[in-house]
């Protein structure tokens, strides 16, 4: 199971928001570049990058500090939000990103994100934010009608590299993680699932961790990270006991 650290960028500052509303918005850093160089001398082998600005404006508005972010770091990256068309998939691929987030184009324009995973195999990533089982886009703004599940299989076998699975009820409000709803959310996706939202404590990287087998192939952690109620080396190290074992039922 990897574990990602999150930078979310609004801006132009590194923030934490609760269950999506920018209004919520605690800064933690104002240097991203910086943010990320910590993360990176900690041991983490990727990084999980939003753009929570242009998930709103439907473009990128945060450029200029990803740039930087991507600059300052050899970790893999993987960005989110305001990514939807090809042009921005192109440029943020070509620049150096490792995998890219698509979630208000998964659900408006699923297409472009099944042509984009045949042209960039496991480079691309869907993203699926849930509110009360429903699928939100542009930002959380709007809900739409159609479940998170049916987005997921709509992508089962287009070859995308994961699903970041985001329960927004829970992001960034600290109140832990349903380890085993991700799970079964895991199992109906038929895709690895990346968990986002909601882990307080080592005791949620623990819960996820029992549920590889199960398709939850990696963790996000913000604020937890942020304000020290998680250790990351101590997260690291359940993260690759968690891989070990599964090599060896392997």
């Amino acid at each position: 199971m990897i574990i990602f650290p999150a930078i979310d960028l609004k801006g132009g500052a590194c923030v934490r928001l609760v269950r999506g509303e920018m209004d919520s918005a605690t800064v933690f850093n104002t240097d991203p570049a910086a943010q990320a160089q910590e993360f990176a001398a900690t041991g983490f082998p990727w990084l999980h990058m939003v753009d929570l600005d242009g998930a709103f404006a439907g473009r990128s508005v945060n450029g200029e500090a990803v740039r930087a972010v991507r600059r300052s770091i050899a970790l893999k990256m993987q960005l989110g939000g305001g990514i939807r068309d090809r042009a921005a998939i192109d440029y943020w691929l070509d620049l150096g990103i490792d995998r890219v987030v698509l979630g208000t184009a998964a659900l408006r324009d699923p297409e472009l994100v099944r042509r984009a995973a045949a042209d960039y195999p496991r480079r691309i990533v869907v993203g699926i934010d849930a509110r009360d089982g429903r699928v939100a886009v542009e930002g959380w703004a709007k809900t739409s009608d159609i479940t998170a599940v049916e987005l997921a299989h709509r992508f089962a076998d287009a070859g995308v590299a994961a699903i970041v699975y985001t329960d927004i009820a829970r992001d960034g409000a600290l109140i832990g993680v349903d380890a085993a709803a991700t799970a079964e959310f895991a199992r109906q996706a038929g895709v690895p699932v990346i968990a986002s939202g909601g882990v307080a404590s080592l005791a949620d990287v623990t819960a996820l961790a029992q549920y590889q087998h199960a398709g939850v192939a990696g963790v996000i952690i913000g604020r937890a990270l942020y304000d020290g109620r998680v250790d990351p080396q101590a997260a690291l190290t359940i993260a690759a006991a968690a891989a070990d074992l599964a090599n060896k039922l392997c």
